[in-house]
């Protein structure tokens, strides 16, 4: 008898720990943040205690919250698109254009070594070669392609969305690239001896067998978009804004419930677009269908 209760309590004694640090570190971290968000904003003290869904109707009642909205989306979504496609155009040439696996394997790290350095050194570093008198300016000029400097290279959305890009493709890359890799190979010689042209293998076999990496990677570029606000503030010279920005500008102005009941409306958007993507793709049933 006591073997038997033993058993049922053991697979509870191996997730405690896990079970005790997401408490610790999520679970009363986000209460915290939700009884804030129902405190009075307090112009001396940043807050006072209370009950009060004042934050909830200042931030549903302004079009300010509309606009940082729609931007912070219309970034996701830009950026979502472009690493998408890079990143599914890299993941298959490695696995179907590179014969050598250690070869594969080889160019596959070499995608990550920009991650040796610093996000922000990353992402400063375009400054230099998008600004008035940088480097790319400098060569269209002397090209003769452009007379004057172009100004929307740097500090502008262009610049945010190239940021975003060279920082989080490679979180778009990895998860396609695992994908693809457990995709048989002779289901793309079958699909081809049968006169399935390459359009047709790639839309009807490889992008079916690759959903599970895509929706990962979109999970993860997405979230990570919707969740910064240092890329906006640099490289688009203030120009841009997103919620996050938002709630940062709350906080230095002590405006503690203000800011913590827009993270929590952010919070809720993001869970339910990752929601939205794992309603399309089934992760844990094609990662199960792979093996």
């Amino acid at each position: 008898m006591s073997n038997g209760t033993g058993s049922k309590r053991r697979p509870f004694v191996r997730v405690a720990p896990l079970g005790v640090a997401l408490a610790i570190f999520f679970v009363v971290p986000l209460g915290v943040l939700l009884a804030v968000s129902f405190f009075e904003n307090d112009m001396i003290f940043g807050m006072r205690p209370a009950l009060t869904p004042e934050s909830y109707v200042e931030l549903f009642t302004t079009m300010n919250t509309l606009w940082l909205y729609l931007s912070t989306l219309k970034f996701a979504a830009i950026v979502w698109a472009i690493t998408l496609l890079i990143g599914f155009t890299i993941a298959y040439f490695l696995v179907f254009h590179v014969r050598s696996l250690l070869i594969a394997i080889g160019l596959f790290l070499l995608c990550t070594v920009p991650f040796w350095t610093s996000n922000i050194i990353r992402m400063i570093s375009w400054i230099p070669l998008l600004g008035k008198q940088g480097l790319v300016n400098q060569a269209l000029m002397g090209l003769g392609i452009v007379d004057d400097p172009v100004e929307w290279l740097l500090f502008s959305d262009f610049s945010v969305v190239l940021s975003y890009v060279h920082l989080f493709t490679l979180f778009m890359i990895v998860p396609i690239f695992n994908s693809m890799a457990r995709i048989d190979k002779a289901l793309i010689e079958a699909a081809r001896d049968a006169g399935a042209s390459s359009f047709r293998i790639m839309w009807e076999v490889i992008v079916p067998l690759s959903r599970s990496g895509i929706a990962l990677g979109s999970i993860f570029v997405i979230v990570l978009v919707m969740g910064d606000f240092f890329v906006i503030k640099v490289m688009s010279g203030g120009r841009s804004a997103s919620v996050v920005s938002s709630i940062f500008e709350d906080i230095n102005v002590l405006l503690y419930p203000s800011g913590s009941a827009s993270a929590v409306v952010l919070l809720i958007v993001v869970v339910l677009m990752v929601m939205g993507v794992l309603r399309v793709v089934n992760i844990r049933r094609e990662l199960a269908g792979a093996r």
